[in-house]
């Protein structure tokens, strides 16, 4: 996988953390117990340090990034959904920022709040503990139920499963070059989307 020291500075992969081989570490990166990392995300120390902290996870696609001199943080299961932007903030225990969000510099999203996706969190904002942020500023929409709390903290420990599943069984190979007969499907895990939670 492509991890890179940059001058003085070396990569940090907890041994039970899973990095696909399509991301991207440079300098000071230092990725905690049991976190995962997706294809194509790219996380770069080469001005500030970025860290995850244990049980956080940044799927494809994503960017953490900082000014110079600062981090960019997310804590204990933080969960970072595809494609979104993280520069210079701190995504706190238990929050969720959701598909293509981008997160700006000194925003702080506070314990078990939700960014929605698609949403601009200007720099310096606050996401209250436990509420949800929509739009373009993004605005304070509501409290979160516990049921939607319960929801996402569900779904990170799917990719906590998810970092375990890939450091034993995920290879390279060739394709087949046709499915098989009774294809099985991958679980049969109980996890709902977002919007059918009731």
């Amino acid at each position: 996988m492509p991890i890179y020291s940059l001058e003085r500075w070396t990569p940090v992969v907890a041994a039970d953390a899973f990095v696909h081989p399509a991301a991207v570490l440079i300098g000071d990166v230092i990725v905690g117990a049991q976190c995962y990392v997706g294809p194509g995300a790219s996380l770069r120390g080469d001005f500030g340090r970025i860290v995850m902290g244990a049980g956080s996870n940044v799927q494809d696609c994503c960017i953490m990034h900082s000014f110079p001199g600062q981090d960019a943080l997310l804590e204990e299961d933080a969960h970072i959904g595809h494609g979104a932007v993280l520069h210079g903030c701190r995504v706190c225990r238990g929050a969720l920022v959701g598909i293509g969000a981008i997160v700006m510099d000194g925003a702080v999203v506070e314990e078990e709040a939700f960014v929605g996706a698609g949403s601009f969190v200007r720099a310096g904002f606050v996401v209250p503990r436990r509420h949800l942020v929509m739009g373009v500023p993004a605005r304070v929409v509501r409290e979160l139920t516990g049921k939607e709390i319960a929801w996402k903290a569900s779904g990170t420990r799917e990719y906590q499963e998810l970092a375990r599943r890939c450091r034993m069984g995920l290879r390279e190979c060739e394709p087949l070059r046709e499915a098989e007969p009774d294809r099985p499907r991958f679980s049969d895990s109980q996890a709902v989307p977002l919007h059918q939670l009731k």
